[in-house]
C-alpha cells in the first residue's frame, strides 16, 4: 500500500489533531473552572502547555487515524491487470 499519496494528503490529520486538542482544552477548562479545583494563572499555564505539548505528542497517532478512515471508506482498488493479480490454481477437473 502506497503511503505517500501526494501533496497535502495528510491535511485531515491536522483536523484530528487540532479537533481533539480543542475538544479536550475545552472540556478540561471548563471541568476544572466550574470545580475551581485549579483557577487563575495556573489553568491558563496548564491549558497553553497542554495546546502546544498534545499536538506534537498526537501527530503520529492522528496520521494513523487518517489513514486508517482514509482505507476504511476509500478502499484501494483490485488490480485491473493480469499480470498484477495474484496467480490461480489450475482446477483437474
Amino acid at each position: 500500500m502506497q503511503f505517500d499519496r501526494g501533496s497535502g494528503y495528510f491535511l485531515g490529520s491536522i483536523y484530528i489533531n487540532y479537533g481533539l486538542t480543542a475538544l479536550l482544552v475545552t472540556a478540561g477548562y471548563f471541568a476544572c473552572f466550574f470545580t475551581e479545583w485549579v483557577t487563575g494563572d495556573a489553568l491558563l499555564y496548564g491549558a497553553t502547555a497542554f495546546c502546544v505539548l498534545f499536538p506534537i505528542w498526537f501527530f503520529r497517532f492522528a496520521r494513523s487515524f487518517w489513514l486508517g478512515f482514509d482505507y476504511y471508506f476509500d478502499p484501494p482498488a483490485a488490480p485491473t491487470n493480469r499480470a498484477a493479480a495474484p496467480a490461480e490454481k489450475p482446477s483437474f477437473e
